[in-house]
């Protein structure tokens, strides 16, 4: 028992983390005891309200102001033009935010404090908009969490969600892993107490997987009433957008939590990437979603681009796929020069340099000829060429589709574009 509520007290810590990582090669039932001993520690995520727009015969200027500045012209997404400020600032984030560079980390927190600082529905809690099940799409952590959380916030494979459920006789929060639709989910719950128009308390008190392999659920075993108020806690929705699909929320431990209910048509794309099934259709579907950008010429955007999918497995030797760009990051400078770098091992890197010339409407002539295994200021110069006809198939400040070498369809995000190297 004694370790059981130690594993409960870690998952009590759980809000302090973000959750995107890619899934260590483990066990499936050590990535599930990491789940649950997370899942609990997950303080309830905020939740956000929507301003109402005032209609009135008479405003004063600042009035006009305040209404033209707070309540903005939705975009065809549902967004206004600070949500999807904040939606771009997180797309290429991994990890939820645990393996956000320092600039990115700054985007996000920069997008948030603006939303804040606005006005959404006065008191969030009060608003049926709160309620039903919001997805995790980014969060901070105070750096309080333990090991075991760090490796199982940042799984990009699982989903986590958190619903609420505030205007029944058992009001609740529950806090969600979805491992995948094959396997199932692990949910957590708590009873959940109003005490402002801001803030909820709650307090755990039960807990079940849900296997899809199973007819019923398998209760986890944890001592809730054991744990006093290691299980309970606060949540703050300092943000909630008025089209209901964006919430902001801080918890008791210092956490930052952003939600969606409704997620763009690339966050749906990076998401069907990172559990690897139906990416090719998931990606047409994007494509037809987005044909008027990709019926427009598109260029090589500059910046350092990380790839996260192929068509294609590598079939040549590692060195001849770091050459091609079926690895590694891409970095596009503005002055026609491009560079594949793969990180090797141990502080080796593999570097290859080259040109490219646009040849088309989206195509491009790449050429690179200068390659070098590097180790610190040091590089062994490697004779290689190889010549590569790229296609733009869809590009924005955050994502590119293009065909590359052997006309493999590849995935990449932006991973710092405001740092050339």
């Amino acid at each position: 028992m004694a370790a059981a509520i130690d594993l409960a007290k870690l998952g009590l810590r759980f809000q302090n983390e973000p959750f995107f990582v890619k899934p260590n090669p483990a066990s499936k039932s050590t990535i599930l005891t990491r789940a649950a001993h997370n899942l609990l520690s997950s303080q309830s995520f905020g939740r956000q309200n929507r301003a109402p727009r005032r209609l009135c015969t008479m405003c004063s200027m600042i009035d006009q102001q305040e209404k033209e500045q707070v309540v903005e012209e939705a975009s065809d997404s549902g967004f206004t033009k600070e949500e999807s400020s904040l939606i771009d600032a997180f797309i290429g984030v991994l990890g939820r935010g645990r393996s956000a560079s320092s600039k990115q980390l700054q985007d996000v927190e920069r997008a948030v404090q603006v939303l804040e600082g606005l006005v959404g529905v006065p008191e969030p809690t009060s608003s049926s908009l709160i309620e039903g099940r919001w997805q995790l799409m980014f969060t901070t952590r105070p750096g309080t969490a333990s090991a075991i959380q760090r490796t199982f916030v940042g799984v990009d494979s699982f989903t986590v969600f958190q619903e609420v459920y505030l205007r029944t006789n058992d009001p609740r929060v529950s806090n969600i892993v979805k491992f995948s639709d094959a396997v199932g989910e692990l949910k957590v719950e708590a009873t959940a107490t109003l005490k402002d128009g801001k803030r909820i308390l709650f307090q755990f008190d039960r807990a079940a997987f849900s296997f899809k392999f199973l007819p019923f659920k398998v209760p986890y075993p944890v001592p809730f009433r054991l744990l006093g108020d290691e299980a309970k806690g606060w949540l703050d929705t300092t943000y909630l957008s008025q089209s209901g699909n964006i919430r902001i929320s801080r918890g008791n431990k210092g956490t930052t939590f952003v939600l969606q209910k409704e997620t763009d048509s690339r966050q749906k794309l990076l998401s069907v990437i990172s559990t690897g099934l139906n990416v090719k259709e998931a990606i047409e579907e994007f494509i037809t979603l987005n044909q008027k950008v990709a019926e427009t010429e598109l260029e090589l955007l500059e910046g350092e681009w990380k790839m996260i999918w192929s068509s294609q497995v590598e079939t040549d030797s590692w060195i001849e796929n770091a050459a091609n760009g079926l690895m590694g990051n891409q970095i596009v400078r503005p002055n026609g020069s491009l560079k594949f770098l793969v990180d090797m091992f141990l502080g080796f890197k593999f570097s290859m340099t080259g040109t490219f010339v646009k040849s088309g409407t989206n195509t491009y002539d790449v050429t690179m000829d200068d390659g070098a295994i590097v180790i610190g200021t040091y590089g062994l110069p490697m004779e290689m060429e190889t010549k590569i006809t790229l296609e733009i198939i869809y590009t924005d400040d955050k994502i590119r589709i293009s065909r590359g070498y052997n006309r493999i369809l590849f995935v990449h995000v932006r991973i710092d574009g405001s740092e050339q190297k």
